[in-house]
């Protein structure tokens, strides 16, 4: 299939302004006419354009209109821009909603729609529809239509245009007019000048203005390259950039891409650089990757940043499998512009605390209620009269609920149960709490898995899940938050295997008052995390002190709040700057972990843990060790994966030794082995006791280190392998066999929490009586007030619960964190609003106080843990300066001074 070169900016709407009728239109079981100039004015409207305009008629249904095949004149992987002029006539009072959407169809597979945006239209009024959609993978049929209005009411189409803004904007980046400083580093980017700065990396490269029989054509310019006879998946196309890259400067990069040859279809295509520093020693960076296709061109898009000073710096395209060549029709890489951050979003009336829900005490029977599947939906009795315990946290007094539930019988399949349609009761960027009271009927053969879902057009969205093996109700707490506009938003309940009967009472899906929840937090932060405090003066008599002037400033707040870092980051003083004057602990990314220490069997790298623990030593902050094992299987090296039993045995024997002995006393923490509740790979193959004998020598080795588990979804109520009653079984056991476990570790990879749903798992943890920390606290949004929001909930919740002893997070440095929309800092070293909500609140957790000594010759304060100064000022003008410490403790801390 071919797809357009000569003008990608251009439309690809065919007979967009409908100057020809309805040709290549089709109205979609209903009719349409076109109405021009000189056909009068039937609907009250005359056409923005000047020129004609449809009128879509005889609609019966909500999602009838005009449609138009645009299968042809796509590609996967590009961003195409929408923008529609709509109207609406007939008997309207007010306005309705016109969608943009499209129809994706496969063979054999359901039809799904991709919706692209929508606009609230009145009569006698033109409006835009605009949006973008990109396809990952292509349909074998894509098909774009206006929908939306009140049956009855006559849909008006003025014009369409949709355009390829992905590649309009790398034409722009590749061919328009540069700025000084901006032009693309790549050296002939199109091979206009043949293959001239191009080379192969293991391989060969070729030049084509065609290849299979004229299939495959440029998609702009007249040539693309091939990398080809390639026996590794790091062969590819390469470019060495040394000098035309600088240091601490983010650089977009874009390519057009595809594949061909050896039967392969689709594969990923990676951007990489190398990196050879002035050491010697090597680094390849991942920009970016898309799933190529042998069918078409799609576009790879990335960002990187060279934290250090470089001596070489070469960037290539590597990843299908052997014998498949990777095509290149350009390369472009340019200084990333500097874009402004969305604004906070301003939510109307938000109804904290009000159910969502239709009908969710069932005293209208099941009204509002519908089947997903052909199971059967009945209302029964028996149901918990009172609200779950997490929503009871975030609503406090509550009418207590009906006793009813929904019973559905008749399941034939998992994801069969009761639905309900949301789509108009959601707001963005809104957080919602999900909570249930669940229970399975009797049949079932080991524990059931029951889940709150939504389906948010074809995406499934997880609002929280429970295991269920008996005939009691369990509580399912979770949240979400939908923060790009919808078409459709249904909630359901699922999971149980097919035969067993779910009964549900009690769903509420509402909105939380954040801000309330951060007063009730400061609250108990007071109580736990500060002291009162006797600043008691000596040396002198009462009343050589009356008038005496206190200043008291807090200069450190002891509680421990750490980030992730790596050996690249170093290299950026800026990076640098940031993280000793913030954070008090640190963990490394992947520098200390097995697979990075000894990447092949005898071979070890310690070099890059030295610097980092090095630099962490010179600023005084204190270090955890991430991690001893890991044991999920993708994470371990081949190498490992190929020993037998005995030969594996004796290298997990050396990796303990070998660690523990060199950086003896030097860490504070271990994560023994790591993700135990989402892996068994050593346990598979050494037998149980080889977790707990992981801790007892480890322990032995070094016994000044808290030994730690560590693991994923402990917080969220999203995954049952690793919720809180799991994970304590999992540590009761290691305990009981033994294993001398000193500390638990929640890694708070987190979306859109919500805080009673957190402090529920650490209230339960808590009981364990160890020290809990956040280990690897992240948290997404595309919205930099939101995310700075959520981060906040996360860091309140630990700092106000007793169990918690330390937070860190996952990083803060743009392009240098595993998820996206997750920093503080932009990549340049911007502070984004993320991590100014983050630094107001180290201001926050920081006590000052000033006064007057008091008749006693006293001045007392309450003030959080941590390092203070205390500066005194007699009338006489005489300066007394101390330094101290508040630590923990229940009874006052008396600080006698001496004047």
């Amino acid at each position: 299939m071919l797809y357009p070169s000569s003008n990608p900016a251009a439309n690809i709407i065919a007979n967009h302004d409908f100057s020809n009728g309805l040709h290549s239109w089709h109205p979609n079981c209903c009719k349409g006419f076109v109405v021009s100039a000189e056909s009068g004015n039937p609907t009250g409207m005359s056409a923005k354009s000047g020129g004609n305009y449809a009128v879509v008629t005889n609609r019966t249904e909500c999602w009838q209109g005009l449609e138009q095949d645009i299968t042809g004149r796509i590609s996967p992987g590009s961003t195409y821009s929408v923008s529609a002029c709509v109207g609406v006539s007939g008997p309207l009072s007010g306005s309705t909603d016109v969608l943009a959407t499209l129809k994706l169809e496969n063979c054999g597979s359901a039809t799904s729609h991709l919706f692209i945006g929508k606009t609230s239209v009145s009569k006698e009024r033109w409006e835009m529809v605009e949006g973008t959609f990109s396809l990952p993978t292509m349909p074998e049929r894509v098909v774009f239509y206006l929908e939306g209005p009140s049956p009855g009411i006559e849909l008006l189409i003025d014009s369409v245009v949709i355009s390829c803004s992905s590649l309009r904007e790398f034409e722009s980046t590749s061919t328009g007019c540069d700025v000084a400083g901006d032009e693309n580093i790549v050296i002939n980017p199109q091979f206009e000048d043949g293959l001239n700065n191009w080379s192969g990396r293991g391989c060969k490269v070729v030049l084509h203005d065609s290849m299979a029989d004229g299939k495959i054509v440029p998609q702009s310019g007249k040539v693309f390259a091939s990398a080809t006879e390639r026996t590794q998946s790091w062969n590819g196309i390469q470019q060495e950039i040394t000098g035309r890259v600088q240091r601490k400067l983010a650089y977009n990069v874009a390519a057009i891409v595809r594949i061909f040859g050896n039967n392969v279809t689709t594969a990923t295509v990676r951007a990489t650089l190398w990196v050879q520093t002035p050491d010697r020693r090597e680094q390849y960076i991942g920009i970016a990757n898309v799933q190529a296709t042998d069918k078409a061109w799609v576009q790879l898009q990335g960002k990187f940043l060279l934290n250090g000073s470089p001596s070489r710096v070469v960037v290539y395209l590597e990843g299908p499998p052997p014998g498949t060549d990777i095509l290149v029709n350009a390369l472009i890489i340019k200084h990333a512009e500097k874009i402004p951050p969305s604004p906070a979003p301003v939510i109307e009336n938000p109804d904290f605390g009000v159910n969502i829900i239709t009908n969710s005490q069932l005293d209208d029977s099941t009204n509002g209620w519908f089947p997903l599947g052909n199971c059967s939906l009945s209302v029964g009795s028996g149901a918990p009269h009172i609200l779950p315990p997490m929503a009871r946290a975030s609503l406090g007094a509550y009418e207590p609920l009906s006793g009813r539930c929904i019973v559905v019988k008749n399941r034939t399949q998992t994801w069969m149960g009761p639905a309900q349609m949301i789509t108009d009761k959601l707001k963005l960027f809104l957080t919602y709490q999900v909570s249930a009271w669940v229970r399975i009927g009797s049949g079932a053969s080991g524990p059931q898995n029951v889940n709150v879902a939504l389906g948010v057009d074809s995406q499934w969205v997880n609002g929280g899940q429970v295991d269920s093996n008996d005939d009691r109700w369990h509580e399912i707490g979770g949240s979400f938050r939908i923060e790009k506009q919808p078409s459709k938003v249904m909630v359901y309940i699922q999971g149980p295997a097919a035969g067993v009967d779910l009964m549900v009472a009690g769903l509420q899906i509402f909105p939380v008052d954040r801000k309330a929840r951060f007063k009730y937090l400061r609250r108990q932060t007071d109580k736990i995390r500060k002291r009162d405090v006797i600043l008691k003066f000596s040396g002198a008599n009462s009343r050589s002190l009356a008038g005496t002037f206190v200043k008291v400033v807090q200069t450190q707040n002891s509680f421990p709040i750490g980030s992730c870092i790596n050996r690249a980051n170093i290299d950026n003083e800026d990076f640098v700057d940031f993280f000793v004057k913030n954070f008090n602990w640190a963990v490394f990314g992947n520098e200390l972990k097995w697979y990075w220490t000894e990447p092949q069997q005898g071979n070890f790298n310690y070099k890059d843990a030295d610097d980092m623990l090095s630099l962490c030593q010179n600023h005084k902050i204190e270090t955890r060790g991430h991690c001893i094992f890991w044991e999920v299987q993708d994470t371990v090296q081949q190498w490992i994966q190929a020993l037998n039993k005995s030969d594996l045995m004796t290298a997990v024997q050396n990796r303990l030794t070998g660690l523990l002995t060199r950086y003896k006393g030097k860490f504070r923490h271990y994560d023994v082995n790591n993700e135990m509740m989402h892996g068994s790979f050593y346990q598979d193959r050494l037998g149980k006791d080889i977790r707990p004998n992981m801790f007892k020598t480890a322990n032995q080795l070094d016994p000044s280190v808290t030994l730690f588990v560590n693991d994923y979804h402990v917080e969220d109520g999203c995954d049952t392998r690793s919720c809180p009653e799991k994970y304590i079984e999992h540590i009761l056991d290691l305990q009981e066999q033994g294993a001398p476990v000193g500390g638990i570790g929640i890694q708070g990879h987190i979306d859109n929490p919500v805080g009673p749903v957190v402090c529920s798992a650490l209230d339960k943890l808590g009981i364990l009586g160890l020290p809990i920390w956040f280990t690897e606290l992240d948290v997404s949004s595309v919205n930099e007030y939101v995310r700075g929001e959520d981060l906040e909930v996360m860091l309140r919740e630990a700092f106000a619960h007793p169990a918690v002893e330390g937070v860190v997070l996952w990083g803060f440095w743009e392009l240098f964190m595993s998820r996206d929309n997750a920093h503080l800092v932009n990549a340049e070293g911007g502070i984004n609003e993320t991590g100014k909500a983050f630094l107001a609140l180290k201001r926050e957790w920081l006590s000052h106080a000033r006064g007057q000594v008091d008749e006693q010759g006293q001045f007392e304060f309450r003030g959080f843990h941590g390092t203070y100064a205390v500066e005194v000022v007699t009338p006489s003008k005489k300066k007394v300066s101390k330094a101290f410490v508040v630590d923990k403790g229940d009874s006052p801390l008396v600080v006698s001074i001496d004047m």
